[in-house]
């Protein structure tokens, strides 16, 4: 199987992070960028489609309120209201006390600013649990989804490799089902991204396209409309 074919492929079909597809740069490690993707992030942690998500974000950068401080100054009320004209009903009114509380923890422990929460974590569990920390309805699951785009940003970001990537990467033959150790699957990921000439800060952007394919593809078995089908036919 030709490694550089199927990532050729892959990245050609999915090769784009989620901060990207938003229109946020976390590039330069920049704290109001880092912010908006921490809000993306904790909308794409409930269980609700990503088109509605996507559309939701936008509501918040068109109504221009993607900071801290602008997000308290909303108010719950009209905080609902903007969840709402993204789509975000079934999940608006756990989602404005959610982002509040989120909101006022980070502007009083860390002076609205991620880079600071960072900064004072000793170590990569640590920076996870200091994430939880700043409202009820953060879990591992959303700063997970933070944490895997920020990867090459902060040293401390190193967020388990999530199931679903596995399971691509599985199925593309990229990792061997007897390869079950999370930091294992993590260096043998790295060395592949790295032999296919990229730089490992960009790994975001492979492990966001395993991710898609895996969450739209592999997981819901629809190997047929998958453009990667026949690469996998080939493995197994």
């Amino acid at each position: 199987m030709n490694t550089d074919k199927i990532l050729a492929q892959l990245i050609s079909w999915k090769g784009q992070t989620y901060s990207q597809e938003l229109g946020i740069n976390l590039t330069r490690g920049n704290s109001n960028e880092i912010f908006k993707w921490l809000l993306a992030a904790i909308l794409f942690g409930a269980r609700i489609s990503e088109t509605i998500v996507k559309n939701t974000y936008k509501r918040f950068f068109e109504y221009e309120v993607l900071t801290p401080y602008k997000i308290i100054s909303l108010g719950w009320h009209r905080l609902v209201d903007v969840l709402d004209s993204g789509g975000y009903v079934r999940y608006d009114f756990k989602t404005a006390d959610k982002l509040l509380e989120v909101m006022q923890n980070l502007i009083k422990i860390y002076h609205g600013d991620l880079n600071n929460l960072h900064q004072l974590a000793s170590d990569s569990s640590e920076l996870e649990q200091r994430i939880q920390d700043l409202g009820k309805g953060i879990g591992p699951t959303t700063a997970q989804i933070f944490l895997r785009e920020l990867r090459s940003i902060w040293d401390k970001a190193k967020p388990p490799i999530s199931p679903i990537t596995v399971l691509c990467a599985g199925n593309l033959g990229i990792v061997f089902p007897d390869v079950r150790n999370s930091n294992d699957i993590q260096e043998i990921l790295n060395k592949i991204w790295t032999q296919y000439g990229k730089d490992i800060k960009d790994f975001p952007v492979f492990e966001s396209a395993l991710i898609r394919v895996g969450k739209d593809y592999c997981r819901k078995n629809h190997c047929s409309t998958c453009l990667l089908n026949s690469l996998c036919k080939e493995v197994h």
